[in-house]
């Protein structure tokens, strides 16, 4: 598709914090600019203004909703169409069904792209409010097979356009190093109970117990992280684990780099980023077979997939990681070859023609 004088409204939140929808909007907005695409970017976590407001939970919403709202109504008269990151619950009330109505108002066409694994409990709770705004959407894209059936139960038809990741900034780390008698295990998921890494701590116990020098690196930031210290601190593990709190997407790729494992013992999820990183820098990853994630990877494949909330499996599976160097190489060499679909190339054609198709 040409793309020389199209116009994009492209709308969600930025970083920070580096979220998942975050970092897909900014590099959604750098690599569409590099296509020649004029993109006005609207951000949904716009820093409160003034900055006192922040601390007045019950006011500070008005104050970045309003302007937010305002932003829509005047970039409506130059874009050709927006494109809206959503997700589940008061994120899609405020600033995604602002944002279609708008449109419907301003005749502009709406492209959403719906994030989150909880999309079908969030339906389940307030479709009777979401379907009259879903009817005005142009185009429903979502990242995996299993959002698309979420949508598909509801009655309404989505496409798959996966996330992107951003290949050249991740590299193969050593293929050798899972063999280290000082194995480093990393987690890379916010400190919310939805990611359960007290069951990520509970296993690490046990895999200690056959490595002692065995390592854990949680990078993330969350409401969870005195609870899970105390863990750490009854579970005898303050000399293994390390909080490094939220790493700035410069430093993740080092992280990666220094990792002969990920885990990823999320209860809820749909298609996390964070495993195509693990992937693309060749390390081998361990997750819990919850939501999307079976559509984005395929166990023994490319990952060891286990049942969420059993430590004593997820124990198991990284030590079989372990044990089992030719696993892990075919894990890692089929884990380079998986991420290659989420590159822009790819990406690039299959969002460019939803783009054209809307336009019509």
């Amino acid at each position: 598709m040409e793309t020389s004088g199209l116009h994009i409204g492209l709308i969600g939140p930025l970083p920070p914090p580096s979220g998942g929808m975050a970092n897909q909007t900014r590099q959604l907005a750098e690599l569409l600019q590099q296509e020649g695409v004029a993109v006005t970017l609207i951000q949904t976590n716009a820093p409160y203004y003034p900055k006192w407001i922040e601390k007045l939970k019950g006011l500070r919403a008005i104050f970045r909703l309003i302007p937010y709202l305002v932003r829509i109504w005047v970039s409506a008269k130059n874009v050709q169409l927006f494109h809206v990151m959503a997700n589940s619950g008061w994120s899609w009330h405020l600033y995604v069904t602002p944002v279609i109505w708008i449109a419907w108002l301003r005749r502009k066409p709406v492209v959403i792209t719906y994030h989150g694994g909880e999309a079908e409990k969030f339906f389940n709770q307030s479709f009777f409010w979401i379907r009259p705004s879903l009817r005005r959407v142009t185009a429903i894209l979502v990242p995996s097979g299993f959002l698309q059936g979420v949508f598909g139960k509801f009655g309404f038809e989505a496409a798959i356009v996966p996330n992107v990741i951003n290949l050249g900034r991740f590299s193969m780390r050593d293929k050798g190093r899972a063999a280290k008698n000082d194995p480093h295990i990393i987690i890379t998921r916010n400190l919310e109970p939805i990611y359960d890494i007290a069951s990520a701590l509970h296993a690490f116990s046990q895999i200690r117990s056959s490595i002692p020098t065995a390592r854990l690196t949680i990078a993330g930031s969350g409401p969870e992280r005195s609870a899970l210290e105390h863990l750490v601190t009854s579970l005898g593990l303050n000399k293994n684990v390390r909080f490094t709190g939220r790493l700035d997407n410069e430093m993740l790729p080092t992280l990666y780099q220094e990792a002969d494992v990920m885990i990823n013992p999320s209860l809820v999820d749909n298609m996390p980023i964070s495993i195509l990183e693990a992937l693309a820098s060749g390390v081998p990853v361990v997750s819990t077979d919850v939501g999307g994630i079976p559509f984005l990877v395929t166990h023994e494949k490319n990952a060891l997939l286990v049942p969420p909330a059993r430590p004593e499996i997820l124990a198991e599976a990284v030590l079989r990681v372990f044990d089992n160097p030719p696993l892990a190489n075919h894990l890692i060499e089929e884990g380079i070859k998986l991420v290659q679909e989420y590159a822009w190339p790819n990406v690039r054609e299959q969002l460019l023609m939803v783009y054209r198709q809307v336009l019509k």
